[in-house]
């Protein structure tokens, strides 16, 4: 995890500036993960299918979450994207076409507030 004090911050316009090339990154993603998801759950458990399916799933997802932190985001969960802006975080999730919420540091997703 990356020290508090060397985390990229972000103003709200420029968490918003990078906001489509997360979307960019995140859509193909989200699909192709939607798709592999669908297959997984139609399989038996145990199936050596399913298990490279898995494999395969996990590995799409890190690809997006190390592209997100070349970004400077902060992945929170599956599509859930966190910018850091010195007093909490500009929170966004697929598929919101804009960053319009904000948490603090200890609120977490549940705890989101609209910005207005």
């Amino acid at each position: 995890m990356t020290p508090v004090s060397l985390r990229k911050r972000f103003s709200l316009k420029e968490a918003r500036d990078i906001l489509p090339e997360v979307r960019r990154i995140t859509e193909p993603a989200a699909r192709s993960l939607e798709v592999i998801a669908g297959r997984i759950e139609s399989m038996e458990e145990g199936d050596p299918q399913r298990m490279l399916l898995e494999q395969e799933y996990s590995g799409r997802l890190n690809e997006w979450v190390e592209a997100v932190i070349r970004l400077g985001g902060e992945v929170k969960g599956v599509f859930l994207v966190d910018f850091d802006n010195g007093e909490g975080y500009y929170c966004w999730r697929w598929p919101e076409t804009d960053v319009e919420h904000f948490h603090g540091y200890d609120e977490g997703f549940a705890g989101r507030l609209r910005i207005n």
